[in-house]
């Protein structure tokens, strides 16, 4: 097991609130549209296709997938989507948000070992603010990159670990602002991009872009940095 159990039920009381846009999830929501048009692109580029049609055919999975939120527009524009997570109240509240918009999305409850068959490969696998939640993140992304299909691409995103991270992520956005539950993030799980690359060099894949995101708590903005 890759999960810590109190991540799970921190995640589980958050449930009802994923797709609430101005609650506790609002900085996902926002982030959202900045990334969503970012993996298209990348994909569309990767595979030299244009973006309208970047997705179409495409098996993706989504680890980690929360309630959701980029799972459901990936759905839309044509791929194939395996969200797995491991948390109840997550899959439950992905599965109900799914089938009212009329979204085909294969919700898994669990961990990707469990719930994905040994020979299941994806054309592109997303592990999105997951990573700091994990016991182990050098092994979760060894496991997860094993998902991929030769050619195929892996989307990581997480919080850096540095002093600015704890200043604002934590202390301003968590305590002071409050525009996270207190007990989001713990500092110590934060990974910086120097571990992601190490954990991931050994599977036999190349880092293609490597950028950062900033986003403003009060306005709730978000930009690349």
């Amino acid at each position: 097991m890759t999960t810590i159990t109190a991540e799970i039920e921190r995640f589980n009381r958050l449930s009802a609130t994923w797709w609430d846009s101005r609650g506790p999830m609002r900085p996902l929501h926002v982030i959202n549209t900045l990334r969503l048009d970012y993996v298209i692109t990348q994909i569309a580029a990767h595979l030299g296709r244009e973006p309208a049609n970047a997705l179409a055919g495409l098996r993706i999975l989504d680890v980690g997938c929360g309630g959701g939120l980029l799972a459901e527009p990936l759905a839309r524009l044509g791929a194939q989507v395996v969200g797995v997570d491991a948390s109840p109240g997550n899959v439950a509240a992905a599965r109900l948000h799914a089938a009212s918009q009329g979204v085909a999305v294969d919700y898994r409850l669990g961990e990707p070992a469990a719930e994905l068959s040994p020979d299941e490969r994806f054309d592109v696998v997303l592990a999105l603010e997951v990573v700091e939640h994990v016991a182990d993140a050098s092994a979760f992304l060894v496991s997860v990159a094993s998902r991929l299909a030769p050619g195929g691409m892996l989307f990581v995103s997480t919080i850096n670990r540095t002093w600015k991270s704890f200043v604002f992520a934590i202390v301003g956005a968590e305590y002071v602002l409050r525009v996270l539950p207190r007990g989001t993030h713990q500092w110590s799980l934060f990974v910086r991009p120097a571990e992601l690359s190490a954990a991931l060099v050994a599977s036999g894949l190349q880092r293609r872009d490597l950028r950062g995101m900033r986003y403003v708590p009060l306005l709730h903005r978000v930009s690349w940095c």
